[in-house]
């Protein structure tokens, strides 16, 4: 029975260890699967760094060479001599802050009251609300430049933030909606036996817990005006209200620079632009996984 015994902690022994070592391998490969991706998908950005500082030739050798022979850092200060780059970085900061703004603030309002009320056609609103989801940004270009050119709004900031403050859009009040319905129930009934109003509960009650959604909420909407193209492009005509992301077109077809090579300074310009994203990113990582992940707890 001893030699039986002793047989057996022997197998169990060398399966733990065998265990071990297998799981050992798998971090290894999963390991080096995700540095080997991490390089593919870091290298545009690299790319991006090391070209701004490049003198203009060095961007057309070939071979290509990834590193400047002598780092141009006077590149960064060019890109705000040769063009209002600074008024274009306030113009977007102007939008995406009040952009931004209006999606947290009206998204979670509609939220709330898909998640807390029942009242007639609710759930008929809600599911078209999330069928303008299905519709591409394009369908709707042409009556909203009619809209705003009638309300004299073309070559304005108004377009690109005014929206904004008509509900958010339907993801945001989706993702809202489920972080809404993951809270219980019974914290609004214990504020109403407190005589707590309805918008009482949801401005010192309910938003304090929906930080982590409202975050999310921010950082999508941060990104998306911030890096948004199509509508300045449509609606902006003067250099001078340019945002950020229309001012990066300037260094490709801007007729006063004589054709001079400003592929340099166009990445310079473009590491400037994707900084503040980035920040915002890091910043708030937690709060982004947090809000993703609680928000799909509940359907």
């Amino acid at each position: 029975m001893a030699s039986g015994e002793a047989v057996i902690s022997d197998l169990e022994r060398s399966s733990r260890v065998s265990t071990r070592a297998g799981l050992t391998a798998e971090n290894v490969v999963a390991l080096v699967l995700l540095v080997a991706l991490s390089i593919v998908f870091i290298f545009p950005f690299l790319w991006t760094v090391t070209s701004s500082l490049k003198q203009p030739y060095e961007i057309f050798n070939f071979p290509p060479t990834l590193f400047p022979a002598v780092p141009q850092w006077k590149n960064y200060v060019t890109v705000f001599q040769i063009a209002p780059f600074f008024r274009w970085i306030l113009n977007s900061v102007f939008v995406v802050v009040i952009g931004t703004t209006g999606v947290v603030l009206t998204s979670s309002i509609v939220a709330y009251s898909f998640a807390r009320f029942k009242y007639r056609g609710r759930d008929v609103i809600f599911l078209i609300t999330l069928g303008t989801m299905m519709l591409p940004a394009q369908i709707t270009l042409i009556p909203q430049y009619v809209l705003f050119a009638k309300m004299g709004w073309i070559n304005t900031l108004y377009p690109l933030w005014v929206p904004f403050w008509f509900g958010g859009g339907a993801f945001y009040i989706f993702l809202l909606r489920q972080f809404f319905l993951s809270l219980p129930r019974e914290l609004d009934e214990a504020a109403l036996i407190d005589g707590a109003g309805y918008f009482r509960i949801f401005w010192t009650i309910l938003m304090p817990l929906c930080i982590p959604a409202l975050a999310t909420v921010m950082i999508i909407s941060f990104i998306g005006s911030w890096g948004d193209f199509l509508s300045p492009l449509i609606y902006l005509n003067s250099p001078d209200i340019f945002t950020i992301a229309m001012g990066l077109f300037f260094f490709q077809n801007d007729p006063d620079l004589g054709g001079v090579p400003t592929q340099h300074l166009l990445m310079a310009a473009a590491v400037m632009t994707v900084i503040p994203c980035i920040i915002l990113f890091f910043a708030m990582q937690r709060y982004f996984i947090q809000g993703v992940v609680l928000a799909g707890i509940k359907g």
